[in-house]
C-alpha cells in the first residue's frame, strides 16, 4: 500500500489523513522524508527543520503506535527532532539517485547488512550544529566539565559522528596499547579485537579516537585518529593493530605551529578505553 502522504512544503490536511486511514490497515510503516535535490541556490534553507507538512505526516502516523520505519532522503541534516524519537528506526539515505530504491529495498529486506557509519553530528537544534571539535569547556555546568560522564551526557545531538546499525552485534575486548609511556621519538601500537556474536555476517567500521587531556589551548574532546573496516562472519573474531606517531600527538599553539606537550592521552575504541602518558 502506498500513498503520498504530504507534499513537500504545502501543508494538505486530507492527504495526512489519507494516509493515516490507510495505515490503519498495515503492520509496519515506512514513512520516506526529505527535500528534493538541489544545487547551489536552489537549495538555499531558512531552516533546518523538515518541512512543517512532513512533521504533521509522521506525528499523525505516530500516534497509530505502529512500527515506523523512517527514511531520510536529504542532502544535509534535516532536524527531525519533533518526532525521532517515536520512530522505530531511521535509515538516513542521503540523496542517492536513480539507483536509491533498489538499494533501500535491500536493506529493509535484509537482503543487504548495513554497514555505514555517520560521517557528522546529526544536531537536534538548530543551533547545535557542530561544524568543529567540542571542547570539555563547551559542557553545560562547570561540575560537568570536570566529569566526563556528566559531560559526555550534557553533549546531546541527534545521532552522534559515528552512529550506525546493523542486523548483527559486534563485541570489542582486549584493548592494549603497547607503550603506557611514550616520547616523541616513539611510535604507538594499539591493538583491539572485535568478535561477532550475532547470527549474521557485517561489517564492522572500527573507530580509533583519542583525546589530548590537557594542553595549553584547550583541546578537542576527542579526535578520530584511525579507522579500519572489517568483514566478519558469524562468530567470527579478529583483532586488529593501529599505529600512532608523533604527529597524532600534535596541535596548533598560539603561534600557528604544530606542537606537542607532555601529558595524559586517552585511546577509544568503541565503549573501550586507555591512557597512556607523553614524557
Amino acid at each position: 500500500m502506498y500513498t503520498a502522504g504530504a507534499d513537500l512544503e504545502i501543508e494538505d490536511e486530507a492527504e495526512i489523513q489519507k494516509a493515516v486511514d490507510l495505515a490503519k490497515n498495515a503492520s509496519k510503516i515506512v514513512l520516506c522524508l526529505g527535500e528534493k535535490n538541489y544545487t547551489e541556490t536552489p537549495g538555499d534553507i531558512s531552516s533546518l527543520y523538515i518541512s512543517t507538512s512532513q512533521i504533521k505526516l509522521a506525528l499523525a502516523l505516530a500516534k497509530l503506535n505502529k512500527p515506523i520505519v523512517l527514511v531520510l532522503n536529504e542532502g544535509r541534516p534535516r532536524l527531525i527532532s519533533d518526532f525521532a524519537d517515536k520512530m522505530s528506526a531511521v535509515v538516513q539515505c542521503y540523496l542517492p539517485g536513480n539507483e536509491g530504491g533498489r538499494a533501500l529495498v535491500d536493506i529493509l529486506y535484509g537482503d543487504i547488512n548495513p554497514s555505514g557509519r555517520l560521517p557528522y553530528n546529526y544536531p537536534r537544534f538548530p543551533n547545535s550544529l557542530e561544524k568543529y571539535n567540542r571542547k570539555h569547556t563547551e559542557s553545560i555546568s562547570e561540575l560537568e566539565q570536570n566529569d566526563d560522564a556528566k559531560y559526555e551526557k550534557s553533549y546531546l545531538p541527534q545521532f552522534e559522528f559515528g552512529t550506525g546499525l546493523s542486523y548483527t552485534t559486534f563485541k570489542y575486548s582486549n584493548l592494549n596499547i603497547d607503550k603506557k609511556e611514550v616520547t616523541n621519538s616513539d611510535v604507538i601500537t594499539v591493538s583491539v579485537t572485535v568478535s561477532n556474536t550475532g547470527q549474521k555476517a557485517g561489517k564492522e567500521a572500527v573507530l580509533l579516537y583519542l583525546s589530548d587531556n590537557y594542553a595549553t589551548i584547550t583541546p578537542e574532546y576527542k579526535t578520530l585518529k584511525r579507522f579500519q573496516k572489517i568483514d566478519l562472519a558469524p562468530k567470527e573474531t579478529q583483532t586488529l593493530t593501529f599505529t600512532l606517531n608523533q604527529k597524532d600527538l600534535q596541535f596548533v599553539n598560539n603561534d600557528l605551529k604544530w606542537i606537542s606537550e607532555k601529558g595524559t592521552f586517552t585511546i577509544q575504541v568503541g565503549d573501550l578505553k586507555q591512557d597512556f602518558l607523553l614524557k
